[in-house]
């Protein structure tokens, strides 16, 4: 079981004794100690992403963690673009401008990587006939909508960018599981 499950499963449990026959807790405390190593949010990209909206917290559906993670990754994405140099911001109208430039790519990136399925297949990147599916091309991820040329190519930038952080995030976790439970 890699980490994200033994996590998922953590988030979900009901039991958290530790002891040798329970070791939910682990998980926990490994994800904990990965956030303070990187970026500090990689838990709740997990979060946001596997454990909210579960079964069990249907009616809720982590709307809390959601907004928190929209801010965090709002003020990331202002920043990365201002680091990147992406428009001048010359003028209070270029400064306004890429703000609302940055915003969209924010809430766009984080959208696409939350639920980048092809509607068509679902994600499974097959038909209903078993044959690859047509809009997506096999793949089963859906085009990004909304943006176009170079919105568009930070709107991907910005999304393999979550991709990198939730790797990272999952393999620093991994590593800390691994030597809580060789201990």
């Amino acid at each position: 079981m890699g980490f994200a499950n033994r996590y998922l499963h953590a988030v979900n449990s009901s039991d958290l004794r530790d002891d040798e026959h329970h070791h939910a807790t682990d998980a926990l405390c490994a994800a904990a100690l990965a956030d303070t190593t990187g970026a500090g949010i990689g838990s709740l990209l997990s979060r946001v992403k596997y454990a909210d909206g579960t079964q069990q917290k249907l009616f809720e559906s982590g709307t809390a963690n959601l907004a928190q993670l929209l801010r965090i990754w709002t003020a990331r994405v202002i920043e990365k673009g201002r680091e990147r140099k992406w428009v001048k911001e010359g003028t209070a109208w270029d400064a306004q401008a890429a703000q609302a430039l940055y915003r969209r790519v924010a809430e766009r990136s984080l959208a696409y990587w939350l639920d980048g399925k092809c509607p068509a297949c679902s994600g499974s990147g097959n038909s209903k006939d078993r044959r690859i599916c047509v809009p997506c091309k096999g793949t089963g991820k859906a085009e990004i909508t909304g943006a176009g040329g170079f919105e568009l190519e930070k709107v991907k930038d910005m999304v393999s960018e979550l991709e990198g952080l939730l790797h990272s995030y999952n393999a620093r976790a991994s590593v800390r599981l691994r030597n809580n439970q060789g201990a």
